[in-house]
C-alpha cells in the first residue's frame, strides 16, 4: 500500500471517528438524567475502578511490547485495552443510571485536589476519545509512521484517564 492509498484509507473511517467521538460524551450525559429504579446485584465503582487500574497495567505492557518489537502481543494488548475501556463505560453508566451520585466529603486542600483530579480525568476522559479512535484507524490501516506519531500522544493522555479514575475511586470511596 503506497502513501496515499493509507491517507484515502484513513479518511474513509473520519466521519465515523467525528461521530463517535461526539456521540459518547453525548451519549454519556443525556443518560446521566436517566434514571432507573433498580438495583444492580453488585456495586460497580470498585469493579469498573479496577478495570481502569487493568486499562492502565495493559497500556504500559503494550508500551514494553512495542519496544521490544513484539508487535502481535501490542496489538492484542491495545485491543485488549480498548475493551476494558468500553467495559468500564458500560459498568459507569449502568451504575450512575441506577445510583445517585456520591458527594466527596473532604475538607480544605484536599477538597481541591480531588475535584482537580476529577475535572481533568472527565475532560481527558472526553479528549481521548478520538486520539484513541485516530491511533487505531492508523494501526488497521497500516498507517505505521502516522500511528507512532499520534499514538505518542495518545497513550499518556489513556494512561492518565485510566490511573486517575483509580485515584478518583481511590479519594470518594470513604463516602459511598
Amino acid at each position: 500500500m503506497n502513501k496515499d492509498d493509507k491517507i484515502l484509507d484513513d479518511k474513509k473511517y473520519n466521519k465515523l471517528i467525528i461521530a463517535l467521538s461526539i456521540a459518547i460524551p453525548v451519549f454519556v450525559a443525556i443518560l446521566f438524567g436517566v434514571k432507573i429504579d433498580a438495583e444492580l446485584p453488585v456495586f460497580l465503582p470498585p469493579i469498573y475502578a479496577s478495570v481502569n487500574a487493568l486499562t492502565a497495567l495493559v497500556l504500559v505492557l503494550a508500551f514494553i511490547a512495542i519496544q521490544n518489537k513484539k508487535i502481535k502481543l501490542h496489538e492484542g494488548l491495545m485491543k485488549f485495552a480498548i475493551g476494558l475501556s468500553l467495559m468500564f463505560l458500560v459498568m459507569y453508566i449502568a451504575y450512575h443510571m441506577t445510583s445517585d451520585s456520591t458527594k466527596y466529603g473532604g475538607e480544605g486542600m484536599i477538597k481541591y485536589v480531588y475535584y482537580s483530579i476529577l475535572l481533568t480525568h472527565i475532560l481527558m476522559s472526553i479528549v481521548v476519545i478520538p486520539f484513541v479512535l485516530i491511533t487505531y484507524v492508523r494501526a488497521i490501516t497500516n498507517n505505521i509512521e502516522k500511528h507512532r506519531k499520534i499514538a505518542k500522544i495518545t497513550f499518556p493522555l489513556w494512561l492518565y484517564v485510566a490511573v486517575s479514575g483509580v485515584v478518583v475511586f481511590i479519594m470518594i470511596s470513604p463516602y459511598y
